[in-house]
């Protein structure tokens, strides 16, 4: 089996030999680069499966490395990492592409859990009797293709963006809490920060919906979280009703 090709991008020597070193131990191939402009020279060469990104980096930031990255439609999945306490800094990772973010210190563990849990994500098939595509009104998911499209044209997500929206599918019309979406999606199973759920819908709804503020599809429940609704949602599609 190919091993997934991580990324490491901290101009931090030590947490970055520590990074490498555990990941290695996990059995990923590894690459450590110590600036934001060297992850671009390494993307065409190693093409990682997963970016561990620090916040705080010379040349380009963290937050300018997602943005690119994304701005070139590359979904590789993004860990942020930050020494950073503030808020305002976690939510800017997250608005600008990256899939989750770690502060300093952490446990090496944590980490590899939860990049696990997102290659279990990426890589998961449809369920067993999962419709071969789930279509309500103007909006088509296709869970074999990792495709979604409006009005039938495709449109692009991130894959926890993907995910998040695919999770929301197979509970169409349930009342979802934020920690059963950190459960469901991030594979959180521990109280996680739920404003990684908020920004990740926000992002969706940007994408999905004709007015974001005015959500016809993914409906805020006050104080609980959020579930999917809209056209011909109540009823799923048959497998054998599907078309692509």
């Amino acid at each position: 089996m190919t091993k997934k090709k991580i990324l490491i991008v901290d101009d931090e020597p030590s947490i970055s030999m520590l990074i490498e070193f555990n990941l290695k131990l996990a059995g990923y191939d590894v690459r450590c680069v110590h600036d934001g402009e060297a992850v671009f020279e390494l993307l065409k060469p190693f093409r990682p499966d997963l970016i561990v990104l620090d916040l705080m980096l010379p040349k380009m930031d963290g937050i300018q490395v997602c943005r690119e990255l994304r701005r070139q439609n590359n979904a590789v999945p993004i860990i942020m990492l930050t020494a950073l306490q503030d808020v305002t800094d976690k939510i800017a990772g997250l608005d600008n592409g990256a899939d989750d973010y770690m502060t300093k210190p952490f446990s090496p563990q944590e980490l590899i859990s939860r990049i696990q849990a997102i290659f279990r994500r990426t890589q998961s098939l449809p369920g067993a009797g999962e419709p071969v595509v789930y279509e309500y009104g103007r909006l088509t998911v296709l869970p074999e293709q990792r495709e979604v499209r409006i009005d039938g044209k495709a449109i692009e997500l991130t894959p926890k963006e993907f995910e998040l929206l695919l999770f929301l599918c197979r509970h169409r019309g349930k009342v979802l809490s934020r920690q059963q979406l950190l459960h469901g999606v991030w594979d959180y199973h521990f109280l996680g920060d739920t404003r990684i759920v908020d920004v990740h819908v926000s992002h969706l709804r940007d994408k999905i919906e004709r007015n974001a503020r005015s959500p016809e599809y993914i409906i805020t429940i006050r104080n609980v979280g959020y579930k999917l609704t809209g056209p011909q949602a109540a009823e799923p599609p048959s497998p054998t009703q599907a078309t692509i």
